[in-house]
């Protein structure tokens, strides 16, 4: 397999795992730079021109809210789950656990 091709799959499998990713890291409000890097540090890379476009589509979903903190020099937009937030982390989680139990059964039977 090319690596061009695999990149693209892998890309396409982190893709969904990112609104997760993002979700689970905003329990506490984080700006923006604040959030990639924390993912970055979790072993979840995500670019700027992924992650605002999918903070601003969180938001407008009733997901996240936001608020902007202009104490510092910098302003800097804080975001952090709302309620409904809460219940889709949970959702999300819930079916993550259930998919991640399917594949290691089909990636294990793989192998064997």
């Amino acid at each position: 397999m090319k690596d061009d091709a695999l990149s693209t799959l892998s890309q396409e499998l982190r893709r969904g795992t990112v609104v997760l990713a993002a979700l689970a890291s905003l329990d506490a409000p984080r700006y923006g730079y604040a959030l990639q890097q924390h993912l970055a540090e979790a072993g979840v890379e995500v670019e700027g021109n992924t992650l605002y476009p999918l903070l601003r589509r969180l938001e407008k979903q009733g997901l996240l809210t936001s608020q902007w903190n202009t104490d510092e020099t910098r302003p800097r937009k804080f975001y952090t789950l709302t309620d409904t937030g809460h219940t889709a982390l949970t959702a999300l989680t819930r079916e993550w656990h259930s998919l991640h139990t399917a594949l290691t059964t089909l990636t294990s039977e793989g192998t064997s």
